[in-house]
This record gives structure tokens, sequence and C-alpha cells, in this order.
């Protein structure tokens, strides 16, 4: 039976599915069907009221998201999980098969990766999640700005600044919503750095350390840290000129034009 044809029968035995891969690999899979059923090696389980919203096929390359909603399960989907970060960006697809024979074809209907999700309060809550569609990569800039900090990431291949000796693991000495602290390191050396969680119940999660003070350490986003956790720190930059020269002797890899006046040029000169 070819895939088209079991959208083509006179009576159609269709049940709906989508794939959830995660960034670190673990895969998940649900169905409307009442029962699970194996489609690709994995088993797709059964969950009646996960449902998207209407789709809408086309040959345009418009960036038409939708949504997918569902309720939480324990033993797949949970509400800390989707909370701490862990299925941002994940890998969505949505498609059809024959419940009857699962492996004689699929009619793809989506694609995409999760943007935001929002999650109810409760242990019968729910969760309601945007699916991104590989279109929206071409409403993008592919053309980059000119501005006067760098547009490079600090390690990088266009940085090409080394980071031996700049990550270290260090363990949390006390942890408050927002903010952890550590002791041993340069505090404002790891401002616009990265914290990696080694341990704990927010192992593998990763969050970016937007401002540093004395041995206290805020993160962009909330996380489930507790005293004795290990996490991995890297060190930060500013992306100023005089940062990438004095701090790394980068200043040749530095890509951004700290010499191009700026819009505020007359006042500056008093013109």
């Amino acid at each position: 039976m070819a895939s088209h044809a079991i959208v083509q029968d006179d009576l159609t035995h269709l049940a709906l599915c989508w794939r959830l891969v995660r960034a670190d690999g673990v895969a998940l899979g649900f169905t409307s069907h009442d029962r699970d059923l194996l489609v690709d090696g994995l088993v797709h389980l059964a969950r009646p009221g996960m449902s998207p919203s209407a789709i809408v096929l086309g040959d345009g390359v418009t960036a038409d998201d939708l949504e997918v909603a569902g309720g939480l399960s324990s033993a797949a989907l949970t509400r800390a999980d989707l909370l701490a970060g862990r299925w941002d960006g994940a890998r969505l697809r949505l498609f059809l098969v024959d419940w009857r024979d699962p492996a004689a074809g699929q009619v793809a209907l989506a694609s995409g990766t999760l943007g935001d999700v929002a999650v109810g309060e409760g242990s019968d809550a729910g969760f309601v999640a945007t699916l991104e569609s590989p279109a929206a990569a071409l409403q993008a800039s592919v053309v980059e700005l000119c501005s006067p900090e760098c547009r490079a990431e600090l390690g990088d291949a266009r940085c090409r600044a080394s980071l031996r000796g700049r990550r270290r693991i260090v363990v949390v000495t006390a942890a408050e919503p927002g903010r952890c602290r550590v002791e041993g390191i340069v505090a404002a050396d790891h401002a616009d750095g990265r914290l990696l969680v080694l341990d704990g119940v927010a192992a593998g999660l990763e969050r970016r350390i937007v401002a540093a003070d004395s041995d206290w350490l805020q993160l962009d986003e909330p996380l489930a840290l507790a005293v004795g956790d290990r996490v991995q720190l890297t060190e930060g930059c500013d992306k100023r000129f005089a940062t990438c020269r004095d701090r790394f002797a980068n200043a040749l890899n530095f890509r951004g034009e700290p010499h191009v006046p700026g819009g505020d040029l007359l006042t500056r000169i008093g013109g």
C-alpha cells in the first residue's frame, strides 16, 4: 500500500502521529489512536487527547505556524521538563498512518521545531506548544549588520579564542531562583558566559550568565539548582573591542566595526 493510497480509500483507517526529538536525542512518539502504534522502530503512545490545530498544506513558502495541545504524562512529557526548557527547540514531525499497518506508509503533514510552550497549573493541566515551520528560516536576514560589538561567540570558529583555562567545574554553595553562588572564581569574567549543570535534577540544562556580582551569578532563566550540585562555568565576553584586544589578545579576529561612526557622531563632536 503506497503512502498516498491510505487517504484515498473509500473507508480510511487513519491515525495521527507525532514524533518529538530533543536536542540530546531523547525521542517520544504519540498517536491519536486508542492503542499504541509501532512506527519506524519507535512506540507511539496512545494519547487521543493530544491534537494539533488546523493544518493547511500548500506549495508556498509562508511560515505558517501551528499549535499542538495535549495533556501531561508523568512517564513522558512532564510539567517540570517543559518549564525547565528540556524540550525547547525539539524537532517535531506530524504525519498520518494506517493504524492497521503502520509500516505501509506515511502521509507527512507538518514538521518544525517547538517554539513557545505554555503549561497549565495542577496535576490535570495540559500544555500548548507552538510549532515553528522550517519556512521561518527564510524570514531571517542572511546579511550581517554593521555593529560596534563583535558578532561572534567566544570560542567559536570565527572568534578562534582558546577556551583552555576559561572553563572550570565548581560546586554550588548557595542557590536562589534565577541565581546561584559559587566560590573560587573571578565573577566578573563570567558575565555573558554559560553555566552547564552536570548533576542534580537539572543535569544537562544550560543557562546564560547575564550578570555577576561578588560570588553570585545571575542567570537568564530560573534553574532548579541545589547546594552541592556541580556546574561547568564558561567565561563570557562583553563583545567590546577593548575587551577582545586587552583580555583575550584577539583583536585580529574581532568581528565588529568599532571605529565606524554611529548616528550620534554629530552630537559627539558638537557639529
